[in-house]
């Protein structure tokens, strides 16, 4: 079975966001989805061992930012491979407070919106939150980030909580010049370098800066692999 097909789905990339009492948290997801439109209505898929699952839970609202593609993959890796039990992820982040309470992020977005919870169902490892569209926002007009694009083109990855986490599997042969985050997944390919960070294309990975960071991480050299 080839698990790849399932690459093949189309995916947007957000950034979902709650509260509990006075805090608040958000991550990354690619499973959001209207159901409806009278009344405006979306479902969002979140793992059950991420904190902000336990939020929406207790507040039964949550916020859906959309991310533009240019957004970089630095704050991919702050909201998706961070966890807000250990740092504040809103931290450097532009955002502002919704109606509802929730956070809505507005730099490297498009627009946002806030729903409040009408119904839950157990998937499994995920719940599936749906909500009823109480606020929406446009930021900016422009191009959302797709899960197809930040797979391809910015080469990034997804942690294993992720609804769309497919282990690797064998191919056979593969480029042995491409390195991986031991931490993350996301792959240095040599041939396309690191323009968001100043790296040319066509930099060998052991010509890169000593102080050169995984760019969805922050990991450094040290946590890369030969593919």
């Amino acid at each position: 079975m080839d698990l790849k097909a399932l690459y093949k789905i189309s995916y947007g990339l957000y950034i979902i966001t709650s509260k509990k009492g006075e805090q608040i948290n958000g991550q990354i997801a690619n499973t959001v989805f209207q159901i409806s439109s009278d009344p405006a209505t979306v479902a969002i898929s979140i793992n059950k061992q991420n904190l902000t699952n336990e939020f929406i839970r207790e507040s039964k609202v949550f916020g859906v930012s959309v991310l533009a593609q240019e957004a970089p993959l630095s704050i991919v890796g702050q909201f998706g491979f961070k966890s807000g039990k250990d740092v504040d992820k809103f931290q450097g982040v532009s955002y502002k407070q919704g109606i509802s309470g929730v956070p809505v992020i507005t730099e490297h977005t498009l627009a946002c919106l806030e729903a409040e919870v009408i119904n839950e169902v157990d998937a499994g490892t995920h719940h599936i939150f749906i909500g009823r569209v109480t606020n929406a926002e446009v930021f900016l007009e422009g191009t959302p980030m797709t899960y197809a694009y930040y797979q391809q083109i910015k080469r990034g990855s997804v942690p294993p909580t992720a609804p769309t986490f497919v282990p690797k599997q064998a191919e056979g042969t593969e480029k042995m010049d491409n390195y991986v985050c031991n931490i993350c997944g996301y792959v240095y390919d040599p041939a396309q370098g690191d323009p968001e960070n100043g790296v040319a294309p066509g930099t060998p990975f052991d010509k890169l800066p000593d102080d050169w960071t995984c760019p969805v991480c922050g990991a450094g050299k040290d946590e890369f692999a030969k593919e």
